[in-house]
């Protein structure tokens, strides 16, 4: 029996847009994942402060984005402790929940491009693979690290989408909010109504 294949995809979720669900989705088909676990944070060590909603604003809107995908879950790890939460520890955790899986943490490319910035890095991917997206004009490669990171290009697998030449980010979609433009197409529906509904991002 194959082990199963899970990827881990952290971040604030403030909100949940469109570019989260893309990254999640096309690199659970390309690297043939059995599921995809979001783990939302609590607090953030490099967005320290920034954080703009509660948590639980941030949890809901998360959880109607997935609804509809089977393959798509909400790991509570990063939020049932106390932080701050760095990615080692994180996967440290879930690879002792899922010990018999074969774990892929996902990131943006950006993030692989400041990977020797992160805390304890190496510990990170001594416990799974980096699933990484790669848009088209981005300019990353596997080895890029390794003479900092010793042998990391062995458990990076790029997720190469040409066609995905525009990354959203949360903090675009936000911008967009405050100065009451639309955000259709960029977030789910059910997330757009729940924004409208409490009134967020005013």
């Amino acid at each position: 029996m194959s082990k199963q294949r899970i990827g881990i995809l952290g971040g604030s979720f403030d909100p949940p847009q469109m570019g989260h669900l893309i990254l999640a989705e096309y690199s659970r088909e390309s690297l043939s994942m059995d599921h995809i676990l979001f783990v939302p944070v609590a607090d953030h060590p490099v967005k320290k402060g920034e954080l703009r909603l509660p948590f639980h604003h941030r949890l809901a809107m998360l959880e109607l984005a997935i609804e509809d995908n089977p393959c798509f879950s909400i790991s509570r790890v990063d939020v049932d402790r106390g932080g701050p939460h760095y990615s080692a520890d994180t996967v440290k955790i879930i690879r002792a929940q899922y010990p018999q899986a074969e774990l892929f943490f996902v990131m943006g490319g950006d993030n692989l491009r400041s990977l020797p910035t992160w805390e304890r890095a190496q510990q990170l991917y001594d416990c799974c693979r980096l699933a990484v997206m790669k848009r088209a004009d981005a300019d990353i490669s596997a080895d890029m690290h390794d003479d900092v990171l010793p042998n990391l290009s062995k458990y990076v697998d790029i997720v190469d989408v040409p066609m995905l030449s525009v990354w959203l980010s949360s903090t675009f979609v936000v911008s967009r909010l405050r100065k009451n433009l639309s955000v259709r197409y960029l977030v789910p529906d059910k997330v757009l109504e729940y924004i409208a509904a409490h009134k967020l991002y005013r």
